[in-house]
């Protein structure tokens, strides 16, 4: 059944109008898509079944989705269990398909619940659907019998009774206290009101910490240049290829050019770093306290 040309009511009607499957026939349908794909068969089961898709969908128009694309994601469902149905189990594809429609439904309503990812684990999703009527319900028995629940309580109470940890409760109820509001909306209703992304702090670099960063790279290149120029040609090569580069040399592949070992080079290696660090070190207390 092609959903998209027709709206819900349309859909409805034509869903109600469509075939009642007995158990014999639905089986030999379900064989001929298994076995055989065929199309004709898949159709037939499809659209008996519609109603029940439909029926399903209709109970999460609360949760604020347009009932057309509800239906859509209970079709979606309704074709994948039939594409995944087993016939030789000996269970009616009416009783197998109520998860996947279930599920591809739930999966719809939260991905569009909100631009943040409301959640993804089984806990998660049953959080989402089950939180608030547990939560009204265990506020009513305890209005019933005078007792007065603080939020930490009322919390624990609900993380018992579905089965989910605390932090998930504390997680779910501050995604679902509130709607998503753009950072482009003013905050008052005047029209030059500033917008609210205008108020977020600033975490780029500031004026005054770029200047001080600058001085201090500077005064670090001018004690390495020192430091440098303490070394003979050989130490130089080796700590510019080692550690100036962007990708810097192996210890073979020096070895190789200076037709050293690759130990004789480790060792040139660490005799020139400590006699860098000496000439730094002999410079001033203000170099020695960049090196800690």
């Amino acid at each position: 059944m092609a959903l998209d040309a027709f709206n819900d009511q349309t859909l409805s009607r034509r869903a109600m109008k469509a075939e009642l499957l007995d158990a014999e026939t639905e089986l030999k349908l379900a064989y001929a898509w298994r076995d055989d794909r065929c199309e004709a068969s898949l159709h037939r089961l499809i659209t008996a079944y519609m109603r029940l898709a439909i029926s399903m969908a209709s109970k999460f128009k609360r949760y604020g989705a347009p009932m057309n694309d509800l239906i859509q994601e209970a079709g979606l469902g309704l074709m994948k269990a039939a594409d995944k149905f087993d016939p030789d189990r000996g269970v009616r594809f009416s009783t197998y398909a109520v998860w996947w429609i279930k599920a591809s439904i739930q999966d719809y309503v939260m991905r569009n619940w909100s631009m943040v990812r409301t959640g993804s684990t089984s806990s998660q999703k049953s959080l989402f659907f089950n939180m608030r009527r547990v939560q009204a319900r265990l506020e009513r028995e305890a209005a019933a019998s005078g007792e007065l629940l603080d939020r930490h309580q009322l919390r624990q109470m609900i993380s018992t009774e579905i089965g989910v940890p605390l932090h998930d409760v504390e997680m779910m109820e501050g995604r679902l206290s509130g709607s998503d509001y753009s950072l482009n909306a003013t905050q008052s209703v005047d029209d030059e009101g500033r917008e609210w992304i205008d108020a977020l702090e600033d975490d780029s670099a500031q004026a005054a910490e770029l200047v001080e960063e600058s001085h201090d790279t500077e005064r670090l290149r001018e004690w390495l240049v020192v430091a440098m120029g303490q070394l003979n040609d050989r130490e130089r090569f080796i700590v510019r290829e080692r550690k100036l580069r962007d990708d810097a040399r192996t210890l073979e592949s020096l070895g190789n050019e200076l037709g050293l070992s690759k130990e004789r080079v480790r060792q040139l290696e660490a005799a020139a770093f400590a006699k860098m660090r000496k000439t730094l070190e002999s410079q001033s207390r203000e170099v020695r306290a960049f090196l800690v």
